[in-house]
């Protein structure tokens, strides 16, 4: 954890400049300062004393930019989200048709993801711009994306929401089991930590027994390929099933 506050009081007192001064602050550095705070420590021990620590100031310069924690966090996913917006290997529409669409935005969140493991479930908790928005996609402009897209490939209005469920639950699934393994604060999602001592008392489970080492072994990138190409295939026959040129078939007689 960083050193307690320095005391801008003393230096004053002192006739040394405070350090808000030796180092202006403004938003967005301290949103990036509480996104490596999290990145190094976890979620758990930010406060806006510490950060306040972090960046050499009290915490009380803290509350003219950032009004408290809650905004702070806001702020955090914000930050990562937009960090995603810039990434260029995400397309803002189906250039190469919805399937290369789909997987770009896919690895897009899922390197985010990566870059933030503790932070990324905050992305999953926050309050999203509005109640109907599913993470991680949950930035109005990203979903707005999506949906036209899909819709603009031939999808039906229902058969566009329909994958954005089935897109956004896949990612948050994975996703979150995925960081859970880099120490994330995700609830119940709770990692054995490997590095206790195992207890070789045989288990009531002979073939899990048999089977702890592969069950043990990390294929998180190929599991993630594979679950997203069976994504893309039930996404295939959403679009195929809203009949040609993105109109409902109808019904059976």
């Amino acid at each position: 954890m960083p050193d307690e506050p320095l005391d801008g009081d003393a230096d004053v007192v002192a006739g040394r400049e405070p350090p808000s001064r030796r180092q202006p602050l403004d938003r967005a550095r301290i949103v990036a300062a509480a996104i490596s705070f999290i990145d190094e420590f976890g979620l758990p021990g930010l406060s806006m004393r510490r950060l306040g620590a972090m960046l050499g100031v009290e915490a009380m310069s803290l509350y003219r930019y950032v009004p408290g924690r809650e905004n702070l966090l806001d702020a955090v996913v914000g930050s990562i989200l937009d960090e995603m917006a810039v990434d260029e290997e995400v397309l803002d529409s189906p250039h190469h048709g919805w399937q290369d669409f789909l997987q770009r935005l896919a690895h897009g969140v899922r390197r985010v993801a990566l870059a933030h493991p503790r932070a990324f479930p905050l992305v999953a908790s926050r309050p999203t711009e509005a109640p109907w928005l599913r993470p991680p996609l949950r930035s109005l402009d990203t979903v707005e994306s999506f949906l036209h897209g899909l819709v603009q490939e031939g999808f039906t209005d229902d058969a566009a929401v329909a994958a954005y469920r089935a897109f956004t639950s896949f990612l948050l699934g994975h996703l979150l089991l995925e960081v859970s393994t880099y120490g994330a604060d995700v609830g119940p999602l709770d990692v054995i930590d490997d590095s206790e001592p195992r207890n070789e008392r045989p288990l009531d489970h002979p073939t899990v027994e048999r089977l702890s080492a592969a069950l043990g072994e990390d294929h998180a990138a190929a599991e993630f390929e594979e679950a997203l190409e069976d994504l893309l295939d039930r996404v295939a026959l959403m679009q195929s099933e809203s009949g040609p040129g993105g109109v409902a078939s109808p019904d059976p007689a």
